[in-house]
C-alpha cells in the first residue's frame, strides 16, 4: 500500500477515491473532487473527507483536453475508502479485472459506490448491480440495459440512491448526486452552505417526484409542454384542472395528455403530483410550518393527503424525512 495514502487512514474519518481512466473528462473527474474536497472553511483541516484521486496504475494519464494529469495513487486507495466514486467511463471501454475485483472487495467490506454519468456503466459491468436499478445519462441507459440484461436502468431520474450502491444521470447530476451524498452523511446545514459556496441549487430531487425530459425542446421558450409546466409549477397551492392546463398550452385535453406524455414520460396528473410531493418535501426541509400547512402549500389539500402521497413516492413519512434533514 502506498505509505502516503496509509498514512491519512486515522485522521481522516471518510475517506473518498475517485478513480481516473486514461482518456477520462477533466470535468467529470473535477465533479467529485469539487465537493467532497470543499466542505469545510474552503476545503481546509475541518473537512470531514479526504479525496484520493487513484487509477489502476499511477502515473501520467491522458485526457482529451489537451493536458495529462499525474496520479500518484493505484488501486490500493480503494482498499481504504468509505466511498469509491467513479466519475464516468467510456462506451466501448472493457472493465478491467483488477478495477472490477477492486469494487468487489470494496463494497464486501461495506465501502459506498458510486458511480456518476457513464461511471453506471463500469457498475453494471462489474455485476455489482445485477438484479438491481441504476441511473445513468439517458443517451446511454438503452445500450446499457441490452448489454447488461440483468440490471434495471433508468434514465428519468437525476440519481437513484440504493444505500450501498449510487448512480447518478450525466454533467450537472452527477453535482447533484455528490451534493446529496454530502446532505446524507453530514446533514442538510452544511450541504446548503457547500451549495452556496459551489453557486448550486440546494436540492434537486433524484426520486421519483423529479423527471428529467425524455425529449429536450431546440427552445424551450417555445415549447407549450414547457410553459404549462412552468405554470403549473407557479400554481402548486391552487386546484389546477386538466382542462384549464391544457388551455395555457393552447390545446385540447386529449392533445395536451399525449404531448404532455411524449415530453416527460408520464401522465400531467401524476407529473403534477409528484411535483407537489416534491415541493412539501422543500418545505419541510427549509420551514417550520405544520404538516396541515404545507399540505396546503404544496395543493396536497389535507396531512393525511401528504402523508398518503409522500410515503407512495418517496418511502419514508414526512415527519420522519423532516427529521433526517433536521438531525
Amino acid at each position: 500500500m502506498d505509505n502516503s495514502v496509509a498514512a491519512h487512514t486515522v485522521a481522516t474519518p471518510h475517506t473518498v477515491a475517485v478513480l481516473a481512466f486514461d482518456g477520462i473528462s477533466p470535468f467529470h473527474l473535477s465533479v467529485p473532487t469539487l465537493v467532497f474536497g470543499r466542505i469545510g472553511a474552503g476545503g481546509g483541516a475541518d473537512n470531514p473527507y479526504r479525496v484520493i484521486v487513484c487509477a489502476e496504475n499511477s502515473g501520467t494519464i491522458s485526457t482529451p483536453a489537451g493536458f495529462d494529469l499525474v496520479i500518484h495513487h493505484g488501486l490500493e486507495a480503494t482498499e481504504i475508502a468509505d466511498t469509491v466514486v467513479i466519475p464516468s467511463w467510456e462506451r466501448d471501454r472493457p472493465l478491467p479485472e483488477p478495477i472490477r475485483d477492486a469494487l468487489h472487495r470494496a463494497h464486501a467490506r461495506g465501502a459506498r459506490i458510486v458511480g456518476l454519468c457513464l461511471g453506471a456503466w463500469a457498475i453494471a459491468a462489474s455485476g455489482l448491480a445485477d438484479g438491481r436499478e441504476i441511473t445513468t445519462h439517458w443517451s446511454a441507459a438503452a445500450e446499457i440495459a441490452r448489454a447488461y440484461p440483468a440490471v434495471r436502468v433508468r434514465a428519468d431520474s437525476l440519481w437513484s440512491d440504493d444505500g450501498d450502491l449510487i448512480t447518478s444521470a450525466g454533467v450537472a447530476a452527477a453535482l447533484d448526486c455528490c451534493l446529496h451524498l454530502v446532505r446524507s452523511d453530514q446533514g442538510s446545514r452544511v450541504a446548503a452552505e457547500l451549495a452556496r459556496r459551489l453557486v448550486l441549487a440546494p436540492h434537486r430531487s433524484g426520486s421519483q417526484a423529479q423527471y428529467i425530459p425524455v425529449a429536450v425542446p431546440e427552445s424551450a421558450d417555445h415549447d407549450p409542454i414547457e410553459q404549462a409546466m412552468v405554470w403549473a409549477r407557479t400554481h402548486l397551492d391552487e386546484p389546477v384542472d386538466l382542462d384549464g392546463w391544457a388551455r395555457t398550452a393552447l390545446m385540447s385535453r386529449r392533445t395536451f395528455t399525449r404531448r404532455f406524455r411524449d415530453r416527460t414520460g408520464t401522465s400531467p396528473q401524476q407529473w403534477l403530483l409528484q411535483q407537489r410531493v416534491d415541493h412539501a418535501r422543500l418545505l419541510l426541509e427549509s420551514t417550520d410550518d405544520t404538516m396541515d400547512r404545507i399540505a396546503t402549500d404544496a395543493g396536497l389539500g389535507t396531512s393525511i393527503n401528504l402523508r398518503h402521497h409522500f410515503h407512495r413516492l418517496l418511502g419514508t413519512t414526512p415527519a420522519a424525512h423532516r427529521a433526517q434533514f433536521r438531525r
